[in-house]
């Protein structure tokens, strides 16, 4: 089984392989570094900025199939609801094993450096 499913960004490619890469890429460029920011953000008990890292994946978490908005959801409602969080580093740890498992994954299949 795939860490990743393609479909939608197929759809949005509409079968123009260059478009798809540059969308990988993108995503490669982008998601990493977010991610890492918002692991830093939930260390220094920073919801408000955790909650932005979080909802700005959010799309191209689901573009890219990762099933990750329960996730995701726990960072929000942590951030919206101001509650202690105690679920909130075993999802941001869910989130950063998909999304590097994924990673990898692109890069091997998409033959990026």
């Amino acid at each position: 089984m795939s860490s990743y499913n393609l479909e939608e960004v197929k759809e949005m490619a509409g079968g123009d392989d260059d478009f798809m890469k540059v969308v990988v890429q993108t995503f490669l460029e982008e998601i990493p570094p977010d991610v890492e920011a918002m692991n830093e953000a939930i260390s220094n008990g920073n919801s408000t900025l955790a909650y932005q890292y979080a909802h700005k994946m959010k799309p191209n978490l689901q573009l890219f199939g990762l099933e990750l908005m329960d996730e995701i959801k726990v960072i929000e409602t942590w951030s919206k609801a101001n509650k202690n969080g105690k679920e909130v580093p075993g999802a941001a740890a869910t989130i950063t094993k998909k999304v590097n498992v994924a990673s990898i994954a692109l890069k091997r299949d998409f033959e990026i450096e």
